[in-house]
């Protein structure tokens, strides 16, 4: 089982990380969108901490997704304080890092935040903010392990990997791995989600207020290496079965969502040849749907 395991988890190469870019082909078709083009709220994606995934960069089909949907999408470029969150109704943040971890992948792994940005956008959230915080695998869920921990969630800085099978990662109603809520409902039973796809990441547990929406089964373990995508038969395993991938709370008069894998929410190509990895791997069709469900649960 161990071999089998490290031989899954090393058939995801980090040099396909360096590769990755995004997918401009990528337009799946919006049947009713939330406003009408440019004429939506103000959704900031997070670019002053580092970030492995920005707006014009491997975050540019999720930016182009929900600008089609109306929203007014800009990068984030200043330090986390009340003014400058004041300028957002909808943050997003993905795959922050520290400084020290931008290039080297390894412990340790300390927070992409100061604890006063922490505090200023706890505060925002209470006083009506929206939070969308994701971050990937370690070392990104070690850099915003503090910040999770502000609203109560607690990310394991490890490696989320199926046992029993190689690659993708997927939810669904059918094994009871996908929650049914608000938001895997959608606003009407068209954006009804039943599957979901993601791409290694993290696993994390939840607050007693906090609404799963992928959860994983038993035969998921976290792989907690000392340095990214390096395993041996000492690297330290630990049970994920129960734990999360995403899930949602209400906080004060705001909101968060926190998700545990980055790529499932954008469209990339990664290596050569190039394969599709996230919303535009062919199975992951309901992927770009649960993205515009989440930013309309957060909206209203």
């Amino acid at each position: 089982m161990k071999t089998s395991l490290l031989l899954t988890a090393l058939s995801f190469p980090v040099c396909l990380f360096a590769q990755q870019v995004s997918d401009t082909t990528f337009r799946p078709e919006i049947r009713n969108p939330e406003y009408r083009f440019g004429k939506g709220p103000i959704v900031m994606i997070d670019e002053a901490h580092h970030n492995f995934h920005n707006k014009d960069g491997r975050y540019g089909p999720f930016a182009y997704l929900l600008e089609r949907d109306g929203y007014v999408v800009k990068g984030f470029t200043g330090e986390f304080t009340p003014e400058n969150l004041s300028k957002t109704k909808i943050l997003v943040i993905s795959n922050a890092l520290n400084e020290i971890n931008e290039e080297n992948w390894y412990l340790p792994t300390p927070s992409a935040f100061t604890p006063g940005e922490i505090i200023a956008v706890q505060q925002w959230v209470e006083q009506g903010g929206r939070l969308f915080l994701i971050a990937d695998h370690m070392p990104l869920a070690g850099a915003a392990k503090e910040l999770a921990a502000a609203f109560g969630f607690e990310f394991s800085n490890g490696f989320a990997v199926d046992t029993t099978r190689q690659g993708t990662a997927f939810f669904s109603r059918e094994e009871n791995t996908l929650a049914d809520n608000n938001i895997t409902n959608g606003r009407n039973p068209a954006e009804r989600i039943d599957k979901i796809a993601t791409f290694t990441g993290q696993a994390f547990r939840i607050p007693a207020d906090a609404t799963p929406i992928l959860t994983f089964g038993k035969h998921y373990i976290n792989l907690m290496p000392d340095t990214a995508w390096v395993f041996t038969d000492k690297t330290p395993t630990i049970s994920a079965e129960g734990w999360s991938q995403g899930a949602y709370k209400k906080s004060g008069k705001g909101k968060v969502v926190v998700f545990g894998e980055a790529a499932m929410f954008t469209a990339q190509l990664s290596g050569s040849p190039a394969r599709k990895v996230g919303m535009n791997d062919p199975a992951a069709g309901q992927n770009y749907r649960l993205l515009l469900n989440i930013m309309h649960w957060l909206d209203r």
